[in-house]
């Protein structure tokens, strides 16, 4: 049983919860700020995850195309369909809702909230460890960040936040399934560069949180499936044939 996937999920969709209730008795000023610790938390992370990195061109490479094909794809304008049609149900739900920034503002928001807890590499990597070894240590710890950062979203987003927590269910649970038939195709060295790939998207995260640098998160994504196919490809094959 995926426990540490659902105890992830409850998170995010409790700290949604929580912050769209209390979010309007926050000032602007206070969210700000607590937006930019949380921002510096997922750069902290990224780096973390980065630091034990095995092959480093294999996870560059890896990020430039799978940057570039979901640039291709249009993947970011997907994911701004995905927070639109979240949102509508909300505001059919809850008509009373009023978010005090503008619709570009919390188109932008949505998918940096959606990418945060549906796409990092912790929480990839977590699902997957838990499925291949039961370990719940990742998730639970990730978990307790997730509860409050989803708080200080919906201070901005409302309710919505809490939405982002079905995508998240459905993606870990995949990856927790997954693991059983992935894991005899990898090594220690592939999860690492794997985790570090996380990482970058993290940091990049992390950067976008704080509004420094709106680097284009969604499209990054697709580098997630190439990075342990390439870290396999520069160890068996390249490695080699340089030496």
């Amino acid at each position: 049983m995926p426990t540490g996937v659902i105890i992830n999920s409850l998170a995010v969709l409790l700290g949604g919860i929580f912050g769209g209730f209390f979010g309007n008795k926050l000032s602007e000023d206070f969210k700000e700020k607590l937006n930019m610790i949380f921002g510096a938390c997922s750069m902290g992370m990224g780096i973390y995850s980065i630091s034990p990195m095995k092959n480093m061109p294999a996870v560059i490479f890896a990020i430039i195309l799978g940057t570039i094909f979901g640039l291709w794809i249009k993947l970011g304008n997907i994911f701004n369909k995905g927070a639109v049609l979240m949102q509508k149900p909300i505001t059919k739900l809850i008509p009373t809702e009023n978010l005090s920034i503008s619709h570009s503002e919390f188109i932008s928001l949505m998918v940096t909230a959606t990418v945060l807890f549906c796409a990092s590499g912790t929480g990839i990597y977590g699902s997957l460890a838990e499925g291949m070894s039961g370990d719940l240590t990742i998730l639970v710890s990730k978990s307790i960040l997730d509860f409050f950062t989803a708080a200080i979203f919906a201070a901005s987003l409302g309710y919505a936040v809490s939405i982002i927590a079905i995508p998240q269910v459905i993606i870990f649970v995949i990856l927790f399934f997954l693991a059983r038939f992935i894991i005899p195709f990898t090594t220690p060295n592939m999860i690492l560069d794997f985790k570090a790939c996380g990482g970058f998207l993290m940091l990049a995260t992390g950067f976008r949180m704080v509004k420094l640098k709106m680097f284009p998160i969604a499209e990054m994504i697709p580098a997630m499936i190439l990075v342990m196919p390439l870290s396999w490809l520069w160890v068996n094959v390249i490695m080699p044939f340089i030496n």
